[in-house]
């Protein structure tokens, strides 16, 4: 496994610019920069004239504010991002939702569009139907609007009917969030006829393409196939902690085209696509 070991060794080292800071995975004790105009935050130390990390994890900084991401960690929201998660709850006006946060989200009934595209004053009635909207088991996409200052808990919310809502039949994979590639886009309709939904708390949500309020077509087994290789594809370049973004699933998809979906499993072609995937995601970067 040395392209594993190099990549891992390679991160290791004081980056050479300070903008390469988050492009690094550092282990306790690693040196993160030598500049002290960095503020040292969660994860970090000060001492010996160097900022260094003390857990494992990704490094993240925000102007002149080091952080690092232990990997392991629960996931700690910030308002606007996109995330998945399984509604756990119906309380009264709101539904609590298990996000892989330290504490559920909560999902006011005020925030969320109805059936018909409406967003106006919930009533009685409303409060009466909200099982009819989301029940206890239900998969649903968010974006989140609010991070309490106090215990942290996050406030979500479905400012538009176009994306978030209710997900329908679908296979759900929960990846570490620090391996989500923090970008504009954190949905993807495949060429291959699925859709990747990317959140930012670590929950992927796999499926076919669909339309929020609107009934799908059943499933074809041919498309089960396609779903069923995209979900072994991304447990492959999990496994080798590979950041994930659309276009290093779709490679990683055309490499995997060669195997059978079952044989994806096998420790050896999962390092193959590991590696295939990383190092063609490494020669478009240059």
């Amino acid at each position: 496994k040395q392209w594993y070991q190099r990549r891992v060794r390679g991160t290791r080292v004081i980056a050479s610019q300070d903008e390469d800071l988050e492009k690094h995975i550092v282990t306790p004790g690693d040196v993160i920069t030598q500049n002290l105009d960095f503020m040292k935050s969660h994860g970090t130390m000060l001492g010996n004239d160097n900022i260094s990390s003390t857990v494992a994890g990704a490094i993240h900084k925000v102007d002149k504010l080091v952080s690092v991401r232990s990997v392991s960690s629960r996931y700690r929201g910030e308002v606007g991002d996109i995330v998945v998660g399984r509604v756990t709850e119906v309380q009264q006006k709101k539904w609590k939702v298990d996000c892989g946060s330290r504490l559920d989200c909560q999902l006011q009934l005020s925030s969320v569009y109805l059936p018909g595209n409406v967003l106006r004053r919930k009533n009685l009635n409303d409060e009466l139907m909200m099982r009819e909207y989301f029940a206890e088991g239900d998969l649903i996409c968010a974006e989140v609007s609010e991070v309490g200052n106090l215990d942290g808990m996050l406030k979500i919310h479905m400012r538009t009917h176009e994306k978030y809502g209710k997900l329908p039949e679908g296979v759900l994979i929960k990846v570490p969030s620090v391996l989500i590639k923090r970008s504009k886009l954190h949905f993807h309709r495949l060429p291959c006829n699925a859709t990747v939904i990317l959140g930012s708390n670590g929950f992927v949500w796999v499926g076919p393409h669909f339309v929020p309020d609107q009934p799908i077509e059943v499933v074809s087994m041919t498309l089960r196939e396609t779903i069923a290789r995209l979900v072994n594809v991304i447990k492959a370049l999990v496994a080798y902690g590979v950041q994930l973004f659309d276009t290093i699933i779709l490679t990683g998809y055309d490499i995997s085209l060669k195997y059978k979906v079952k044989e994806l499993l096998k420790s050896e072609v999962m390092e193959h696509i590991a590696q295939e995937s990383y190092e063609h995601s490494q020669h478009q970067t240059l």
